[in-house]
């Protein structure tokens, strides 16, 4: 059966939902994905860019557990604009000058197809960022290869539709504390 999210009041798409990742799970990878940052980043400085807006809840929770000097800035770069499927990159912010010579870390809430963060990574690498790392909480498996890998991943998830801590379902519910999938 296939479910038209418009056909859908926004409260039914939770009650059908499968909870693929509570907020217990997601806490420890953001515990696990902190040490694996920082042994690595520990002492270059970065800028972090918090890519909006899916990636805000995922850099607000990480942020807190990375206890070395960074600087934070953000980028908006998006093909889905309120849809469920991917189009064009369209930037709204591109990346900051300060990316020059610097290391970056990219933190995105979602690896799906990939093509965004490759689009990101490209710009930063164009702007003179010395190195880009990427940093995913969710990484999707989607069966085929991507474009770009990440550096760090948080959990994965099926290629299903997902949404909860930052990912939404036609703009809402980014604010869950877990991570669910609609039905198949």
């Amino acid at each position: 059966m296939q479910i038209m999210l418009g056909d859908i009041h926004q409260s039914a798409w939770l009650e059908r939902a499968e909870c693929l990742h509570d907020a217990a799970t997601i806490h420890a990878a953001l515990d696990t994905l902190a040490g694996q940052i920082s042994e690595e980043l520990a002492g270059q400085n970065p800028v972090v860019l918090t890519v909006m807006g899916g990636a805000l809840i995922f850099a607000g929770h990480l942020l807190t557990r990375l206890s070395f000097p960074l600087e934070c800035e953000y980028v908006h770069a998006s093909r889905y604009r309120g849809a469920l499927t991917g189009g064009e990159i369209v930037w709204k912010v591109r990346p900051p000058e300060s990316v020059r010579g610097r290391t970056v870390l990219v933190l995105d809430d979602i690896l799906d197809e990939g093509f965004t963060l490759a689009a990101i990574q490209r710009a930063l690498l164009d702007a003179g960022a010395k190195r880009v790392y990427l940093a995913v909480m969710v990484e999707k498996h989607l069966g085929r290869q991507k474009p770009i890998a990440a550096d760090y991943v948080g959990l994965t998830v099926p290629d299903r539709y997902v949404f909860g801590f930052g990912m939404d379902v036609e703009g809402s519910w980014r604010n869950l504390p877990a991570i669910y999938a609609l039905p198949e």
